[in-house]
């Protein structure tokens, strides 16, 4: 008989046509146990890892040859071109030196901000639940190999080619594969070879979503060998690392330089008018447009932007869609999740309503240990004499046992931790079970699964068959919410174990006072069948039940998560919960996290928290959806499919919003959202494909991180906007104003290409700025509203003169007063302006505030690129080399202390103006 080791898997373009037994043959695998890891890794050696060729990426020689694709390069290399007609070798050779300079640190750059986005891609790792040595586990879907079986429920991404060999209720939505427009329902059996690709209703497709139900399959094709694969280059994604901003910049950046060349052709007429040599003013307009065009500020931004998003992924928010890093900052209103995102994601069974008593269970989380006892207002807290109450109640032994086999979760350590392998509910029924003295492997082998119908959101509930060893019977028990299952009770387990008259209105009694007190309540039942019962339908867990009991549990809240919507709120953004759960347990968690007021003493009303029910909402009609769901601070018992009815209103109302989201029905309200956030953990590959940022940790702290990190970018783009523009513009103003008072140009082309070259290299250190403080004291950005407001307009105007001012008048000083050559009257220019854009550096580390506010040496970049900047100069000034190729000469030291001196004037002027705004604005608010 041949062993896993012994043969290899078939290789078949296809396994519609064989049925389920003779694919495993075909494939060598038992179904039951699949593969061992010593043949996985075998067979990954064989076939490779499960990943499809990606779309080519631009070539680095062509990304290279790109940088050379912009206007301002076009007007250096003709006047590179013109130069060496003229017979100006030096000139026309320091230009382009300077242009292949500039090409480079593009080029390296661009290439860096790439790099840093797709390795930030790359951990939003997508996994399969597989069964390997006859255990389930999750596992990177790069590693599947044929021969794999995969387990496939509702939310999850088909990782491989598959062929089904168990289904229930499978629906896959296959349309971005077959453009079937519906889920197609799914069937193991096999069918004729010649059936169409569409119709293959017992093969899923890797790439393709499952929507409802449950199934599992073989793995057949991966990788390049999938359908998927081989049109991988038509639905691959590239990277894009341009966003709505950066466009407007790029579209702005084009603008400027036409009227630059606008302004540079007036000034060329007018020089000739005056009489000017030809060359001399063709290189004065090439001067002007070189100082005057802020051709880094495209890739500034995008490198920001870049920057941004790594330090977002530190904080546990990983950006998929680079324009979601701009809205945060503009974000108005969070609409969260409870579960995991608000609350630990630890829930533990803390009270069980069984027989007509209420139990309270010990210990929270998965490991801790416990125990179940009466609880106080039952007056047994001090019966020590009385046996554990799960051996004498029989109703709370079945409520325990109903939650322990109704369940499809599993308990592992990994590494001295308790590992959850399914939902966190399941897993504090497992827990309570335990301490309920059920052991897991003893009660499951006495009550085999025989069939199972999986829980679903619109039936909200799951039933189970089970064998019972050593009896002619069969037994089904049901867990789910209690709307659903109250109704379908005919009896009652009492703690005798007697069948009795069900007690509803009490039952709905104890259900309310567990949610009062911030728990989920379960509902439980059973209902005994002939041992004839093979399969699990509806219809057999409709009527007839016998109810068993309740138990509550509690996700507390995480600690991070109240100080983070307390942030929030101060920062003016409104944070909303929409939950799944009864109203009363989210109206719980939704004070325990700070979204409305506390209780007063002995009351039981909402007070100023407002909360609306599914149900509430379905009510109101679209117009007036608006105002009430602005008015509305928790969502509860809400359909998935009405997060995107949530998300129109808010926006209506002019919102900017963030939603979250880990299901597959989430997906359309995450598209819709501004900033769509998924859960990495919890979340399904559908949800995270939808979204434009996930959460690594699944905390809502990391949501407030990451809009906090948002405006801290957005802060460092416009700082480094309102400190590359007036220096710019200063250069090209102390040209024309040269020009038209017919005095020689301040400073060469070749002289303002070096400075151009140094500041758009040395400004991107603002990008490493850290957060300031009160960041999130402020309200949201308007997204209308542009970079440059009035005050900082009114700023860069001011900058701009005092460099234009400043320059003339030190350019005129040292010609006249100083009796000064031209070299070293030109040389005092090029150092004032790169003095005056140090200074002004610094000023520009805070839009608000004084360096010294912010610290001085908390951004050592800015530091480091200042006297990197400064050291550049002396250089400039004083290394022959430097002073034979950019025509600059060694300067005195009353020169300096006169540079100085503006440079610092200017910076102090900056700082006064500052201030004089801060004040104006804290009056303001006072006054308000």
């Amino acid at each position: 008989m041949k062993t896993e080791r012994d043969a290899k898997p078939a290789r078949r373009t296809s396994f519609h046509d064989v049925s389920a037994d003779e694919a495993s043959k075909l494939l060598n695998v038992n179904l039951e146990t699949g593969l061992s890891e010593e043949e996985v890794a075998r067979r990954e050696k064989e076939y490779g890892p499960n990943v499809g060729t990606a779309r080519p990426g631009t070539p680095e020689w062509k990304r290279f040859l790109l940088q050379f694709h912009q206007p301002l390069v076009y007007i250096l290399v003709g006047a590179t071109v013109i130069s060496l007609y003229l017979g100006e070798t030096l000139d026309a050779g320091v230009i382009f030196a300077v242009v292949i300079a500039n090409a480079i640190i593009g080029w390296v750059q661009e290439s860096k901000a790439e790099r840093a986005i797709e390795a930030l891609a790359r951990m939003v790792a997508v996994e399969a639940t597989v069964r390997r040595d006859g255990r389930k586990k999750r596992v990177p879907s790069a590693r599947l190999v044929p021969g794999d079986v995969v387990l496939l429920a509702a939310g999850d991404r088909v990782p491989a080619d598959l062929r089904l060999f168990y289904v229930r209720n499978l629906q896959v939505d296959e349309s971005a594969l077959t453009g079937e427009s519906v889920p197609v329902h799914k069937h193991a059996d096999s069918i004729a070879i010649d059936t169409v690709l569409a119709d293959r209703r017992n093969l899923a497709f890797a790439g393709t979503h499952v929507t409802a139900g449950h199934g599992e399959g073989v793995v057949w094709a991966t990788g390049d060998g999938t359908e998927t694969g081989r049109i991988a280059w038509l639905i691959s994604d590239a990277i894009d690392v341009s966003t709505p901003l950066t466009r407007k910049i790029a579209v702005f950046s084009k603008l400027l330089l036409w009227l630059i060349l606008a302004v540079a052709v007036l000034m060329f007429a007018v020089g000739m008018l005056r009489g000017k040599p030809a060359l001399e003013m063709f290189m004065a307009a090439v001067a002007l447009a070189v100082g005057a065009i802020p051709e880094g500020l495209p890739a500034a931004v995008t490198i920001t932007l870049a920057i941004g998003v790594g330090r977002m992924a530190r904080r546990h928010a990983i950006i998929r869609k680079l324009p979601a890093v701009e809205a945060l900052g503009s974000t108005t209103v969070i609409c969260s999740d409870k579960t995991g995102t608000l609350t630990e994601n630890q829930m533990t069974v803390r009270e069980i309503f069984a027989g007509g008593e209420l139990f309270e269970v010990t210990g929270t989380g998965y490991e801790a240990p416990g125990e179940i006892r009466p609880a106080a207002e039952h007056g047994h807290r001090h019966a020590k004499h009385r046996a554990p109450p799960y051996e004498s109640n029989a109703a709370l032994h079945e409520c325990l046992k109903a939650g322990l086999l109704c369940n499809d979760s599993q308990l592992s350590k990994q590494n001295g931790r308790v590992i959850v392998q399914g939902d966190p509910t399941e897993a504090a029924l497992l827990v309570a079970a335990r301490k309920g003295g059920l052991v897991g492997g003893e009660v499951a082998g006495a009550h085999p699964r025989l069939d199972v119908i999986p829980f679903e959101a619109e039936q909200q509930y799951m039933a189970t068959l089970h064998g019972i060893h050593g009896r002619a019977e069969r037994v089904i028990y049901k867990k789910g919410s209690l709307e659903r299952l109250l109704e379908r009770c005919t009896d009652a387990l009492s703690a005798t174990g007697d069948l009795v008259a069900p007690h509803k209105q009490q039952v709905r009694e104890a259900a309310e006072a567990m949610a009062a007190r911030g728990l989920r309540v379960l509902a439980f039942a059973r209902r005994h069948t002939a041992k004839d019962h093979h399969r699990l339908a509806h219809e057999h867990v409709a009527s007839g039940l016998t109810f068993l009991g309740l138990q509550g549990m509690m996700d507390p809240a995480r600690p991070e998560a109240i100080s983070a919507v307390r942030r929030c709120r101060e920062a003016g953004i409104a944070v909303k919960m929409i939950t799944g759960d009864h109203a009363l347990t989210a109206g719980a968690i939704a004070r325990q996290v700070g979204l409305g007021p506390p209780l007063k003493p002995g009351s039981r009303t909402d007070g100023e928290l407002k909360i609306l029910t599914g149900r509430e909402l379905e009510r109101v009609a679209e117009t007036g959806l608006p105002d009430v769901v602005s008015s509305a601070s928790v969502f509860a018992r809400v359909a998935p499919e009405q997060k995107l009815r949530l998300v129109k209103a808010l926006q209506a109302r002019g919102e900017i919003a963030a939603m979250t989201g880990d299901g597959v029905n989430d997906a359309p309200a995450l598209k819709q959202a501004d900033i769509g956030i998924a859960m990495g953990i919890a979340g399904t590959d559908v949800a995270k494909g939808a979204a434009d940022i996930v959460l690594a940790d699944d905390n809502f702290a990391s949501i407030e991180a990451a809009v906090e990190e948002g405006r801290a970018v957005f802060d460092n783009l416009t700082k480094f906007i309102v400190w590359t523009l007036p220096t710019n513009a200063g250069e090209a103003i102390i040209l024309l104003v040269a020009v038209f008072m017919g005095v020689p140009l301040p400073a060469l082309p070749l002289q303002l290409l070096w400075v151009n070259l140094t500041e758009t290299f040395f400004g991107l250190t603002l990008a490493f700025e850290p957060r300031e403080s009160g960041l999130m004291n402020r309200p949201p950005r308007n997204p209308r509203q542009p970079i440059l407001t009035f005050p900082l307009f009114m700023r860069s105007g001011l900058v701009s003169l005092l460099m234009a001012a400043g320059g003339l008048g030190l350019f005129l000083w040292e010609l006249q007063a100083e009796g000064s050559s031209l070299a070293e009257a030109r040389t005092v220019v090029v150092n004032l302006v790169v003095m005056v854009e140090a200074f002004y550096l610094l000023n520009c580390r805070s839009l608000t505030r004084s360096m010294f506010a912010v610290g001085v040496f908390s951004n050592r970049w800015l530091l480091a690129g200042v006297a990197a900047m400064l050291a550049g100069q002396l250089l400039f000034t004083y290394s022959p080399v430097m002073n034979r190729l950019f025509g600059s000469a060694p300067l005195g030291i009353e020169s300096w202390l006169r540079v100085l001196a503006i440079a610092i004037a200017t910076y102090a002027i900056v700082g006064f103006e500052k201030w004089v705004r801060f004040h104006q604005s804290n009056a303001s608010k006072n006054r308000t």
